[in-house]
């Protein structure tokens, strides 16, 4: 239910509708704007004839089901894009924000002089796994504690915020004290469990969609956030697995407008995982643009036949500049700038 204060609605009257709120068993997510401030009352459904009752109360102009399952990610509960800002970077603004790096930490100067590479072509923020979660357990699963160091020292050389990915929950506490942003990665989607954790951390939270997930499975594990008090999440689509095999994956790039239709949260598009082909990732990157992708994150090494991982969907680093120069007119026909 969605409890929606009159304009002009008294500090007091807004206090006393989230008790009210919250004595009914519920949790309150207040929304407070300029005019007129919303609140989300999330919890067991039973009680909605008591949540409906909360209309006679003082300040309230009206209450409001949401129909959708995923309530604090719906429209319904906020009709404005969020933005999420991650240092001096603001996501889902006008701004179309590129996240780039190597697949994975391989070393402190191989990271170092990606980090380089990333940040002279005008990228944003910088990526790099020290936790890899693999196919197969013989291969490279990162560095950890070391790889994380890593990025912390790269974010201060180059003055680029830095995203990687967390496993588990025993994680969290150790890749929040260095990341400015904590990656799920498209195998933890439904890892109910971190999601729930991730959810009581105050740090953005970027969400990789499930190679196998629905549009509607893909919201109830921001919901899943959300519901534990963190609305810092960046939804990313990073390709669906389809019968086809010429690509890695299905770079399901219709999941951005439904996704804008159906959620207030950015939207960004990884067209490095989405295609598997580092001669393909240009294309579609512009392409996402174009769909209205409020981002990219974008895979790339200095040297990608000797990467560790992903080296085959990797931008060198004369493309990657390239790519960063000409997504500049397809982000201002979009209405929007690099």
């Amino acid at each position: 239910m969605i409890i929606v204060m009159e304009v002009g609605a008294e500090s007091h009257e807004i206090e006393a509708v989230i008790a009210r709120v919250e004595a009914l068993g519920y949790m309150s997510h207040p929304i407070r704007g300029v005019l007129r401030t919303v609140i989300g009352a999330v919890g067991d459904e039973r009680g909605k004839a008591e949540l409906q009752a909360m209309e006679a109360m003082s300040g309230v102009e009206r209450v409001v089901p949401i129909l959708r399952p995923y309530k604090l990610a719906s429209r319904a509960f906020k009709d404005e894009p969020s933005t999420v800002s991650v240092g001096d970077v603001r996501i889902g603004g006008l701004q179309i924000v590129v996240i780039a790096g190597p697949c994975a930490v391989e070393s402190r100067e191989l990271l170092m002089e990606a980090a380089g590479v990333v940040k002279s072509a005008g990228a944003h923020c910088l990526r790099g796994g020290a936790f890899k979660p693999r196919s197969s357990p013989y291969t490279f699963q990162g560095m950890g504690e070391e790889g994380l160091q890593i990025l912390a020292e790269a974010r201060q050389v180059m003055g680029l915020p830095i995203v990687t990915e967390v496993m588990t929950e025993s994680q969290i506490e150790m890749v929040a004290r260095y990341a400015d942003v904590l990656q799920v990665g498209a195998r933890n989607v439904q890892n109910f469990s971190l999601l729930k954790e991730l959810g009581k951390v105050n740090k953005p939270i970027l969400l990789k969609r499930g190679m196998s997930t629905t549009i509607k499975e893909y919201l109830m594990s921001a919901e899943y956030i959300l519901s534990e008090g963190n609305d810092q999440i960046i939804l990313c689509e990073r390709g669906i697995r389809t019968f086809e095999t010429s690509t890695r994956n299905t770079l399901d790039l219709n999941a951005v407008p439904v996704l804008k239709e159906e959620t207030h949260l950015p939207v960004l598009v990884d067209p490095s995982h989405g295609t598997g082909h580092s001669q393909l990732v240009p294309a579609m990157a512009k392409a996402a643009v174009a769909a209205g992708a409020d981002g990219l994150l974008i895979e790339v090494h200095p040297r990608p036949e000797e990467a560790y991982s992903d080296g085959a969907q990797s931008l060198k680093p004369t493309a990657f500049a390239l790519l960063m120069s000409e997504l500049k007119s397809f982000a201002q026909a979009a209405g929007r700038h690099l």
